[in-house]
């Protein structure tokens, strides 16, 4: 496995990454790799996982924000 050394973080940063390490009952060095593995390994979301997460924003979204005439009119200008 590879070492990285990171220099030059900011303090507030720091403070933030203990924090976080100790709430997750975790070391720095596995609060790091766990904060890089989730930016950079994306996983995959079953459909129900995505289903789970829509149905919970659901009630927070103005069901006025967007009329049926403008939604119907995007989804034809998407069309070939």
């Amino acid at each position: 496995m590879a070492t990285v050394t990171l220099k030059n973080i900011p303090d507030d940063l720091y403070e933030q990454l203990k924090t976080a390490a100790r709430a997750h009952r975790r070391s720095i060095n596995s609060e790091l790799i766990n904060c890089l593995e989730t930016v950079l390994k994306p996983r995959k979301v079953s459909p129900q996982e995505r289903l789970a997460h829509l149905r919970s924003i659901r009630p927070h979204i103005d069901p006025d924000a967007i009329s049926l005439e403008e939604l119907q009119q995007a989804i034809d200008e998407d069309r070939p």
